[in-house]
């Protein structure tokens, strides 16, 4: 009875983390499937291509404030607590999300529009910096050990749940929307569908819990100032686990800001594919790898985190060029699908272990601190303005297979980290006579 109790209250945790994460991906992530369109509205340049790169660079601004918000609201979390910081990650992405919703123009006020894109984008940076490590930890470290690569996976289901949302709401808009209107006023609704739902992500938050790991490892500290100690000490003993998390997410960030959120303005822009058409194709795929990475988790959990993880990188390695040469060469929607359904069920198999192999890297005190660090270091060099890299190689430098180019360098960086980690799953650590049970704060 206290089992089945039990696995309830982690349930309601669970959906709560995962709903709560999926709102805050969502408002994120939407600026990237808007991009052509704030450019011509907020950043006007008599070339397209540099409109374009300007509003792609300005995706990429908002990963600058990331190490900071990481940095800050990961500490935040190890002091006060998860669910305390993922009400103020919340807050601060109502705030910007607004900001985008209602920005008028630059025909209305000139220069204070793109201002206000900017500073929304970096407030955006700053909340998002800390929701990776704060709302992993909290899904993990609600998970019995043998667990938490199924339950972690659910993490990432959030943030593909994030994508998906946007690839309706864009395939919706695309389809019942002028281009004109889309030009003018339809980018903005995906905004105020974000900030419409904002609420919601407050509310299940605040009726959080916090874990037992947690407090339980808080109540191993006698005062404030012990507990300040543990953290700076685990945090300074985790260098090498920090800088393989960098290397092992390198891979993962750039393929999921590439062929999940850009694809959709590639291959209406470059390639001249029909602009709903992508985006069902894109529907169709984040739907399969949003399916495929709970069984990935639940796999590691028996196999091992990273002989998963490993397979999908380089199963995406092995496919990536082809498919993409295949692409370019001959731009339709079929080719499209033929790159996006193999490349993203690959990436099902990296991302599904992921979330609880860098969580079971750390300590309990000091492990929001530590992923934030890592995790918001990957994504800033790698992922952030890698729409904007890509769309310049492209554009700029003529090199018409650049996104696959970038997608190979950092998915062999991400293979090599993955070979040096050391393996977490309980089962697989268990076999080595090495049992680990819960990680231990101090």
């Amino acid at each position: 009875m206290q089992n089945m109790t039990q696995d309830v209250n982690f349930r309601k945790k669970a959906i709560a983390a995962v709903i709560g994460n999926t709102l805050e991906w969502y408002d994120f992530i939407v600026y990237g499937f808007v991009a052509a369109f704030i450019a011509t509205q907020f950043f006007p340049a008599e070339n397209p291509h540099a409109a374009l790169l300007v509003a792609l660079a300005t995706f990429g601004v908002g990963f600058l404030m990331r190490p900071v918000g990481g940095l800050l609201l990961g500490y935040y979390a190890d002091r006060k607590g998860r669910k305390a910081a993922m009400q103020i990650i919340i807050l601060i992405m109502t705030v910007a999300v607004a900001i985008m919703a209602f920005t008028p123009p630059w025909s209305a006020i000139g220069l204070a529009a793109p201002l206000l894109i900017v500073t929304a984008r970096l407030l955006q940076g700053f909340a998002t910096g800390g929701e990776y490590a704060t709302s992993t930890a909290f899904l993990v470290e609600a998970a019995p050990s043998e667990k938490r690569g199924y339950y972690g996976s659910w993490q990432m289901v959030g943030q593909c749940l994030a994508v998906l949302m946007g690839v309706l709401t864009g395939a919706a808009l695309s389809r019942y929307l002028s281009p004109h209107e889309l030009e003018t006023w339809g980018w903005r609704v995906p905004f105020i569908i974000g900030l419409l739902i904002c609420p919601v992500g407050l509310w299940i938050r605040r009726n959080l819990e916090e874990n037992e790991e947690y407090t339980e490892s808080v109540e191993d500290t006698s005062n404030s100032k012990e507990k300040k100690t543990v953290i700076f000490s685990n945090v300074k003993s985790s260098f090498k686990e920090i800088i393989l998390f960098v290397g092992m997410g390198a891979g993962g960030t750039t393929s999921f800001y590439i062929l999940l959120v850009n694809t959709p303005t590639y291959a209406a822009k470059t390639l001249g594919l029909n602009m709903h058409d992508v985006f069902m194709v894109q529907c169709l795929a984040v739907s399969l790898l949003t399916f495929l990475i709970p069984i990935s988790g639940y796999l590691s959990d028996k196999l091992g985190r990273k002989k998963i993880i490993l397979t999908g990188y380089i199963g995406v390695l092995v496919l990536l060029y082809p498919l993409y040469k295949n692409l370019v060469d001959a731009p339709s929607i079929q080719n499209l699908m033929l790159l996006q359904i193999p490349v993203c069920c690959c990436l099902a198999l990296a991302y599904g272990p992921m979330v609880a192999l860098s969580t079971e890297l750390f300590k309990t005190l000091g492990r929001t601190t530590s992923m934030s660090i890592g995790y918001n270091i990957s994504v800033t060099v790698f992922g952030g303005f890698s729409p904007f890299i890509v769309t310049w190689l492209v554009s700029s430098q003529h090199v018409s297979y650049g996104p696959a180019y970038y997608l190979i360098v950092t998915l062999m960086m991400s293979s090599i980290a993955m070979f040096i980690v050391r393996e977490t799953a309980p089962a697989c650590v268990q076999q080595k006579d090495q049992p680990i049970t819960r990680t231990s704060s101090i």
